[in-house]
Order: structure tokens, then sequence, then C-alpha cells
């Protein structure tokens, strides 16, 4: 695509609706090296290797007899967590999100630099260290992988887990494309693990209001819905987050980034997919390797139609979301505050849904209930296959 270019592209889907529910052990190593051990919280007594056996159908391993040892296996069970990838979102959100939820536990941390990993694990409480992420997942302390590593590591590093028998919470976008997503998905099922994807918006309080809203007819049949997320990124050369405009790492540009949640939104309160048409360009970076503006047309099965506008290259901010229906509308504001304003024919009324103070949170406590019961979690593999097919649809891939 050349830059400033728009393209446009449509695409048919025929899958069922995702949002349709569908039920080595670490010795002693010398520091600074691959792995490592923090000195403040030593690592509980592993059970031999003899003790250890991968039931491949539920991803899980059999209770030894060291009292020291948890498994998922029954509703007192801890689960243990091992984060690959420890930037920026990961420090803020996601490793409290896996310390503090109940029933989980923050057991390792796998980051390329040594010393960072090190120091990311003390500062969060995890017990060990890896400087290499494979060799985390041979960890039998090791229950559930949260990836929150750049776009272009996920299938590789969730399908490496899975065959580890390890359940998988992916961050967003789940791939770089759909056959990745379609490799990852296989790869749990084959292996019995759960595979959930990092669309955390789909449990805030205000897009469940949204979905009652819709179901009982309040606003009467969506007809419209107008989503806007604006944020000016233009980071200077060696920023953590730069690895975002290299479309080998990322996939693309703000429809990639944070585009992708709001098609999660989208499915979730529309349903499944008719048509999409795309417009990426390149308005103000017009260097850049990916996208700086995207403009998404969405027709849905039931008829509704959806616009959503993404950039980086806005001075303003936005993270808006209206949908108009055959009574009425509702109409958020800013999605992460939760206010929404409801005009109906009894009048215009204003509600407050605020999330959670740590938007991962809600999140992983439904994966790890969803772990520890044997149900797949809300969010699954096959939400974020389907959101990644809407993806490639508006890049014309």
């Amino acid at each position: 695509m050349r830059a400033g270019r728009p393209c446009a592209a449509r695409g048919r889907y025929r899958g069922e609706d995702p949002h349709r529910r569908r039920d080595r052990p670490e010795g002693r190593r010398r520091p600074g090296r691959t792995a490592g051990i923090v000195p403040a919280r030593p690592p509980p007594r592993r059970a031999p290797a003899s003790q250890v056996r991968r039931d491949l159908r539920l991803g899980q391993r059999e209770p030894s007899r060291d009292p020291h040892r948890e498994t998922v296996s029954g509703s007192s069970d801890v689960v243990r967590w091992g984060l690959i990838g420890a930037g920026d979102i990961a420090a803020k959100r996601v490793a409290p999100a896996l310390r503090d939820s109940p029933g989980s536990a923050f057991a390792a941390v796998a980051r390329a630099r040594a010393d960072l990993a090190a120091e990311f694990a003390q500062r969060h409480g995890a017990s060990r260290w890896y400087a290499d992420w494979r060799e985390m997942l041979r960890d039998p302390g090791i229950d559930a992988v949260y990836l929150a590593t750049p776009v272009r590591g996920h299938a590789e590093q969730a399908v490496a887990a899975a065959q580890a028998g390890k359940h998988v919470l992916c961050e967003k976008p789940m791939a770089l494309d759909v056959g990745s997503c379609e490799r990852m998905l296989s790869a749990a099922r084959t292996h019995g693990v759960s595979l959930g994807v990092a669309y955390y918006r789909h449990h805030y309080p205000v897009v469940r209001r949204l979905r009652e809203l819709i179901a009982s007819g309040e606003i009467g049949q969506p007809v419209l819905a107008q989503v806007q997320a604006f944020e000016l990124f233009d980071p200077p050369p060696g920023h953590p987050r730069a690895w975002l405009l290299k479309k080998r790492e990322s996939g693309g540009g703000p429809m990639m980034d944070f585009g992708c949640h709001r098609i999660e939104v989208l499915l979730d309160l529309l349903g499944p997919v008719a048509e999409v048409r795309g417009f990426p360009t390149k308005v103000r970076f017009r260097d850049r390797e990916v996208e700086d503006t995207c403009i998404a047309h969405l027709r849905f099965r039931s008829g509704a139609e959806a616009v959503l506008a993404v950039t980086h290259a806005a001075q303003e901010s936005r993270d808006t979301l209206q949908i108009f229906g055959t009574t009425g509308s509702a109409h958020v504001d800013v999605l992460n505050q939760g206010v929404l304003r409801l005009v109906t024919p009894g009048g215009t009324r204003e509600e407050r849904h605020p999330p959670h103070a740590n938007l991962h949170q809600p999140l992983v406590e439904d994966f790890v209930a969803a772990v520890r019961a044997r149900r797949s979690p809300t969010v699954t593999g096959e939400i974020g296959l389907e959101v990644n097919r809407v993806l490639a649809a508006i890049y014309g891939r």
C-alpha cells in the first residue's frame, strides 16, 4: 500500500458466533545465567520427576505427596502462572493481576535479559525467573502462562506452551494472521488446555450493561454503532513500545494495536459479521511501515452497521462508543471510565459503571476460575480468531 492511499477490502464470514460458549523440574542453577531463584522468596520443594504425570486430556498434573506442591486439580487449588514478556503493561497490570487474583499465584517470569527478569521477579513477588521462555515451559511448577510479548511471538509461544501442558492466556491481538490463530487453537484442543485472549474490555461493567440493554430491547433493534479510538503515538527511537510500528512485529498500526479491542466489543454486542470493508492509510506519519489511521465499516448478520475509526495521528484522545437503536440510543464518552448516557422515549438518564482499578484483573480472575472449573474462559481462542478474521478483511489480507 502506498503512503496516504486508502485500501478497501471486504470479507464474508461463515463461522459460528464466537461468543457462543462451548464448553523438567528446576534444579540448582548458577545465578546470572538463563534462570534463577529470587533469594527473598525461595521456590517450594518439588516432587521428584517420577511423581509428575502429564494428563494430556486436561493439560494438568497429578498431585504428589509433597504438601507444598499445588495443582489445579480441585476447587481449592491455585493456578500457578508463568509470565512471558515483562514490558510496561505486564508490570503495571498483568503481573499484579496474576499475583492478586483469587486462586492465582505469580510463580515465574521469562524475559530475554536475565538482569531485568530477576529484577521483575523480585519486584512483583515471583519466586523465580528465566532468560529463556522455553526453559520456563519445562518448569513443572507452572500451570498456565500469560503471553505479554509482541504479536509476532504469540503463535510459537502458545503452541509450545500447549505442547508442554500449560494453559494459555494471550495478549491481544491473538496473532499476526488467521492461520496462526488456527494453529494455536488446534494445539490447545489437541493437548487439552485452555486458550484465552486478553480482550479485557469484554469484562467491563458498562459493556455488560450494554448487553443487557440490547437484550431487553430497551433501545430497540440496534441499527448503527459508532466507535472512535484516538491515541497520539510518535515514540522516539528506542522507546519500549516502538515495536508497534514494525509491521513484522505488530502486524499493523492502531487497528491491530487497539482497534482489535473495539472489534471484540462490537462482535460481542452485535453478533457475527457478514461483511467488512477497511481503509488503512497514512495521514501524518507517511514513512511508517504501518498505517497511522484506519476506518472500518462492519455489516452484521443482524442487519446492524458499525463504523470504527482509530488513529495514532490525531492530537485529541478519544475512547467513545455509541449504539443507536430503533427506539433509543446508548452513549459512552470514555469506555475506560464507564459513564453511560441512555436516551429512550422515557427521557435521558446517566448511569455509572466504572471498570476494575486493574483492567486486567477481571480477565485473569475469569480465566483462573475457568481452569479450576474445567470450563472455557469467557474470552476464548475462538473469539480471538474471529477478531483476527475481521482484521484480515480490514487490511485486505
